[in-house]
């Protein structure tokens, strides 16, 4: 039996859902996290540029480089672990480490990449952040003071996850150096696996969060902007119901306000488009750490509840207004050109009575000129039969007067049949 042939994306397919594994780690460590996106728009982003950049930090250490359609890459750097993933919009860095910093969360950890090479990368930092892991101490109360010393209170989110296993802890505040901060406490015999999944989760959050709150300078903009818009619709319905101007002026406005949020909708639904699939993300990973309550501290799900989703549906709020907005712009130039083509529609009724009592008028007086015409073309008949026929009257003894009353009617009747041949004819 011959062999079955395989689908050309069989195996790219396959190797898909194996393309980011998470990173095996054990207590204590630590990493240091780095996100890189271009302002530019994804279509518009050079790859080959972050594989270059990629290249030269791998070259500074000797390592190994990875294929050239990678798109996700795990090495050994000597004392440390590079994690490297290529997304669509943007490009991460996680470097991993044995052993603790002397001081907690030392920015002096992203020393690792180099101030030149740091300067050089092509985009702009999105989001970076110091990760510890650490044994977790024997009582609740060492966690706290742990935690207040290195975290913003009114900020701090603190959970048990992985079956009370662990602890996370973290405020998405930006410290003096640039930088995000995460701790996982861990107990001891925790499995490796379970230990880089959680940091590995820690960092997607921090990152589709980034990546979410992108479109939420635009969506107030845009909120703004549609808030001008809607008045100006408004007083342009005015208008409509009024007399102020006239509905071709109106139609024009409205075609032009209509053209806009056309433009605002092409320019906005990528990056609204993106929100959504982001925010969905982040959603499923809070959701994936299984938390529980530590203490009295607020977990991750409630401080994204209170902090993320607001802003979410600020976006999905400027969203819908924008489409609401086109939709009541399209509605309303409909109505106004219903009402215009009404309005002429009219006008050509009133013109085509207008030209029937022209052409009534022009046949009266084709059929007045037409009988003058009779007349006057019977007068010459006559005269020309007078004349012709009058050398056979004398004989038979007829005056030219007797001889002009007899033709005459005989003239008029040939003559006006004559011209009614024609009028039908034509």
């Amino acid at each position: 039996m011959s062999e079955s042939q395989d689908h050309p994306l069989r195996y790219q397919m396959a190797n898909e859902l194996h393309a980011r594994p998470y990173p095996t780690l054990s207590a204590p460590c630590h990493a240091v996290y780095l996100a890189i996106k271009d302002p530019l728009d994804a279509a518009n982003r050079d790859r080959a540029q972050d594989r270059a950049h990629l290249l030269d930090l791998l070259d500074r250490f000797g390592a190994a480089h990875p294929p050239p359609d990678a798109t996700h890459f795990f090495c050994d750097l000597g004392a440390y672990r590079l994690k490297w993933e290529l997304h669509t919009e943007f490009v991460t860095y996680t470097i991993f480490a044995d052993g603790l910093t002397e001081r907690p969360f030392d920015p002096a950890a992203f020393d690792v990449f180099g101030a030149d090479w740091l300067a050089a990368i092509p985009g702009k930092r999105l989001t970076s952040a110091l990760i510890r892991v650490e044994e977790m101490p024997k009582t609740a109360k060492q966690v706290e003071t742990r935690v207040k010393d290195s975290f913003v209170a009114e900020s701090i989110a603190v959970s048990y996850t992985l079956d009370r296993n662990a602890i996370v802890a973290g405020d998405y505040r930006i410290d003096s150096a640039g930088h995000l901060r995460f701790a996982i406490f861990v107990k001891a015999g925790t499995g490796e696996r379970r230990i880089g999944r959680t940091l590995q989760r820690l960092c997607e959050i921090e990152t589709y969060k980034a990546m979410s709150m992108l479109a939420l300078p635009k969506a107030r903009d845009l909120s703004n902007q549609l808030a001008k818009v809607d008045a100006q619709v408004s007083d342009l319905v005015g208008h409509i119901k009024g007399s102020g101007r006239s509905e071709e002026d109106v139609l024009s406005e409205l075609l032009g306000i209509s053209a806009d949020l056309e433009d605002q909708t092409a320019r906005c639904s990528f990056r609204f488009g993106a929100t959504r699939a982001y925010g969905a993300i982040v959603n499923e990973r809070v959701t994936s750490l299984r938390e529980e309550r530590f203490g009295g501290r607020q977990t991750f799900s409630e401080f994204m509840s209170r902090r993320f989703d607001p802003a979410m549906r600020t976006v999905r709020s400027a969203e819908e207004h924008l489409v609401s907005m086109s939709e009541r712009v399209m509605r309303v130039a409909s109505l106004l050109r219903t009402r215009v083509e009404v309005e002429r529609s009219a006008q050509n009724q009133a013109l085509l009575e207008s030209m029937d009592k022209r052409a009534d008028l022009q046949l009266r007086l084709q059929r007045t000129v037409e009988g003058l015409s009779v007349v006057a073309i019977s007068y010459y008949a006559i005269n020309l039969v007078t004349y012709g026929a009058y050398p056979i009257a004398k004989v038979v003894g007829l005056d030219k007067t007797m001889l002009s009353a007899i033709a005459t009617p005989v003239v008029l009747l040939a003559v006006w049949w004559t011209v009614r041949r024609i009028r039908k004819a034509h």
